[in-house]
């Protein structure tokens, strides 16, 4: 597959991520067809490339909320409620299991049951946003923050 190809899936990954993620709107939505994802200007494929990494094995969003968005909410659902259906993806809102900072912080470095670990994909400083973006959103008010160094306990 050609680059100008790949860069079109990108672009087309982009899109439903826009949606999914409140990015900023393109001058005219698509709906992702092969002909409208094809006609996209190569200056709006780079622009939403601009916010990925150039490496698919990092993340590079930084604050909680980008982070959970990124990568969290397909699974954990936009407002943390969780779903059930193809697979089993726990409601993060209101979850007392994230009352102590180290558990989330064990699931996000280790996985648990079907999650993946994002260890290798996040650095110390995003585990710990992220994990205080959950843990103090979706209804949660645990505010004992998990800062970096705590994070680092858990690296193997």
């Amino acid at each position: 597959m050609s680059n100008t190809h790949s860069s079109r899936g990108l672009c087309a990954a982009a899109l439903l991520l826009a949606g999914l993620c409140s990015l900023p709107a393109l001058a005219a939505p698509a709906t992702g067809t092969a002909t409208e994802v094809m006609a996209i200007p190569a200056a709006e494929v780079a622009a939403l490339q601009a916010g990925f990494s150039d490496s698919r094995q990092i993340n590079t969003q930084r604050g909680g909320d980008k982070i959970y968005q990124a990568i969290c909410q397909g699974c954990h659902m936009p407002q943390g409620q969780g779903s059930k259906g193809a697979g089993f993806y726990p409601a993060l809102a209101g979850n007392t299991k994230l009352a102590a900072g180290a558990y989330p912080v064990g699931v996000v470095m280790n996985g648990l049951h079907g999650m993946p670990s994002f260890a290798a994909r996040l650095n110390d400083e995003q585990v710990a946003e992220v994990v205080n973006y959950v843990r103090t959103h979706f209804g949660n008010q645990f505010t004992d923050a998990v800062k970096a160094d705590d994070v680092k306990l858990f690296r193997k």
